[in-house]
């Protein structure tokens, strides 16, 4: 596959995709284009140029521009592209989210990476809007968990921001997490904390699983940063955050487990700090968007 150079920073309303991006978008080209896109070689002459537009046939979030955009400058640099609902904007039914301008048979051949990629984020950014408002004026912040697309993560949670999300941890490098499963080989959560704080010399935020009221206080008294009450019920949520709160040590307390949009107004109640929503990126059903040629 022949490469070019791809300066997504250029296009105003649309950010620079990095080297990690490119790898997916060329193994993505790779994938869908193989040995040639022959429809578009024999159907379509070689000097034709084209004005196409990007159609929202549903309401949503849009994310995700970089890489459509990257997907076509990558099969040919003489693609133009003008930005009519940039990434974090909704998008009403049927508005243009992107118009292109470009030789014929580079615009369809990149047609379908290019609508899988804006697709995919886009409904992840419409997703995570929807749990946004649904917590408005509580001071309650969501958040995305680690369940993403292999490869697409730094992808995925920059959807979860255009949608008005925060990130958790990036990955198992940037916070310790102490999980069930690491208690229970650790000897118990206090006996983890007890090894982790002897040699976190990276200084990284430590947070600790609580399934229940008496590990909610053994991760109080261990002096942990973060308490995920995980799976709990709205009203044991509202003790932990009571007794959490009347603990002279500050703590983050995260909601998590089984979080719905039908459940997220109640949860934030109970006074969390924050919601974590794996079903952001695992469960998202991508926004319905199309391209159409003048």
């Amino acid at each position: 596959m022949k490469k070019h150079e791809v300066d997504t920073g250029g296009i105003p309303g649309v950010v620079p995709v990095d080297d990690a991006a490119l790898h997916l978008i060329d193994l993505a080209l790779e994938e869908d284009r193989g040995p040639g896109d022959w429809t578009s070689r024999w159907t379509v002459p070689a000097r034709t140029r084209v004005e196409a537009r990007i159609v929202a046939r549903a309401e949503g979030v849009v994310a995700g521009l970089a890489l459509a955009a990257a997907v076509w400058l990558r099969l040919d640099p003489r693609v133009d592209f003008n930005v009519v609902v940039p990434d974090g904007q909704v998008a009403a039914a049927g508005s243009t989210v992107l118009t292109l301008r470009g030789p014929g048979r580079a615009v369809l051949t990149g047609e379908r990476t290019a609508l899988n990629f804006l697709q995919r984020l886009s409904g992840i950014a419409t997703l995570t809007r929807a749990y946004v408002d649904a917590v408005a004026g509580t001071g309650v912040r969501i958040t995305d968990t680690r369940k993403t697309t292999p490869g697409w993560r730094a992808l995925e949670k920059a959807a979860v921001r255009a949608g008005g999300g925060e990130n958790h941890r990036l990955g198992l490098y940037d916070m310790v997490m102490i999980k069930e499963n690491h208690a229970m080989i650790a000897g118990g959560l206090a006996a983890a904390v007890a090894l982790v704080r002897k040699q976190n010399g990276r200084g990284l935020p430590v947070a600790a699983e609580a399934r229940d009221l008496d590990e909610v206080d053994v991760a109080l008294e261990a002096g942990v940063d973060r308490i995920l009450l995980d799976n709990m019920t709205d009203e044991m949520l509202a003790r932990a955050v009571k007794r959490a709160r009347q603990h002279p040590a500050p703590v983050v307390l995260e909601a998590t487990g089984n979080m719905t949009l039908a459940r997220v107004a109640a949860v934030a109640a109970t006074g969390v700090d924050v919601i974590s929503v794996g079903a952001l990126t695992h469960s998202v059903r991508a926004l319905d968007l199309s391209l159409l040629v003048a």
